[in-house]
């Protein structure tokens, strides 16, 4: 039997309306509906075990992700990548261990991947509370630290991929200390997912030392093979700032939110919610000055919440900034949630 997306397939889908309404207690029964469809039609497609198990992993592993973050998706987290092999006698160490202190007395909670060094730091200035660890199996080094070992904020992964997602995902800021091919993969992973609009923008700080080399090394080569090539725009150093001190991190990642609340699409149209309306004259410096992230004809326009926005009623309250955003400009968009922040 072929099977469809569409409500066209008979009594398999009536057994699937059936076996809901068994279990109850389904949010969204349509999209679940669809994750069976996706399952059986995967059962008739892959003739291989292996395509089978990885999509199996990827739903349980996603699945409870879910259930770890969801009762915190009203605290801001930040996201902390950085080498497992910084000892605890280094000054980085010591450097991550206040940023985590630093966080948590801020009322933020931190997500590390969990293993030793930076992340064990972070963790351990945050203190279990306010930890989240996202572990990865692997045959060396990674090991849960014993701040997250045991702690039901806790997860270890399979596969890198769905690790990066729940990082990325359930984050609100993403603080980079120096460390090896790991820790630069979850920049460039992290920088590709906002230049493309895969993932909302947010603060990424660059953490050293005094005087330490790692990131303005980085930075200059981006600027000379890269940005010299025209590999990338001389806007996207927009996306990160390099960071001199731990207070420093803090007042970065504050400021972004101090105006900006969040963003969706809807349609064509580009929603930011902010914490509060935009006036006349604030619409008019918009128009001047950002301009070009606008499609032909568009504007700026404040609103309240879209009719289509009724399945977030915890955000109806929040004004709006209706955009006709033209979906590839998103340096300049990143630049624009600043100027908001500032006026």
């Amino acid at each position: 039997m072929e099977l469809h997306f569409s409500r066209t397939n008979g009594a398999v889908d009536d057994a699937i309306d059936h076996l809901m309404e068994m279990i109850g207690d389904i949010d969204h029964p349509s999209i679940v509906r669809e994750m069976i469809l996706a399952a059986l039609k995967a059962g008739q497609e892959a003739s291989e075990r292996i395509d089978l198990k990885m999509m199996n992993s990827t739903l349980k592993e996603m699945r409870f992700t879910a259930k770890v973050f969801n009762p915190y998706h009203g605290i801001k987290k930040v996201t902390v990548f950085g080498s497992a092999r910084i000892q605890p006698s280094e000054p980085l160490y010591a450097l991550a261990c206040e940023l985590g202190r630093s966080l948590a007395h801020a009322g933020y909670m931190v997500i590390t991947g969990g293993g030793p060094g930076i992340m064990q730091a972070v963790n351990e200035g945050a203190g279990p509370e306010h930890s989240f660890g996202v572990n990865i199996r692997l045959p060396f080094e990674q090991q849960l630290n014993p701040v997250v070992d045991g702690n039901p904020r806790s997860v270890t992964y399979k596969y890198f991929f769905n690790r990066k997602v729940a990082f990325l995902k359930e984050s609100d800021a993403v603080a980079l200390f120096p460390g090896g091919f790991g820790t630069l993969d979850e920049a460039m992973e992290t920088l590709t997912l906002v230049q493309t609009g895969k993932r909302a923008p947010l603060p990424i700080v660059l953490m050293d030392t005094p005087g330490g080399t790692y990131w303005s090394r980085w930075v200059e080569f981006l600027k000379k093979e890269l940005d010299a090539r025209g590999y990338i725009n001389a806007s996207d150093f927009h996306f990160f700032e390099q960071i001199g001190s731990v207070d420093e991190a803090i007042s970065v990642i504050g400021r972004f939110y101090a105006r900006y609340h969040s963003l969706r699409y809807t349609g064509d149209k580009l929603v930011i919610r902010l914490l509060s309306p935009v006036d006349d004259k604030g619409l008019d410096y918009l128009r001047r000055h950002f301009y070009d992230v606008l499609l032909p004809g568009g504007d700026f326009v404040s609103a309240k919440a879209l009719p289509v926005e009724a399945n977030e009623p915890e955000l109806a309250h929040l004004p709006r900034l209706i955009i006709d955003f033209n979906r590839k400009d998103f340096a300049r968009l990143r630049s624009l949630i600043d100027s908001l922040n500032r006026f």
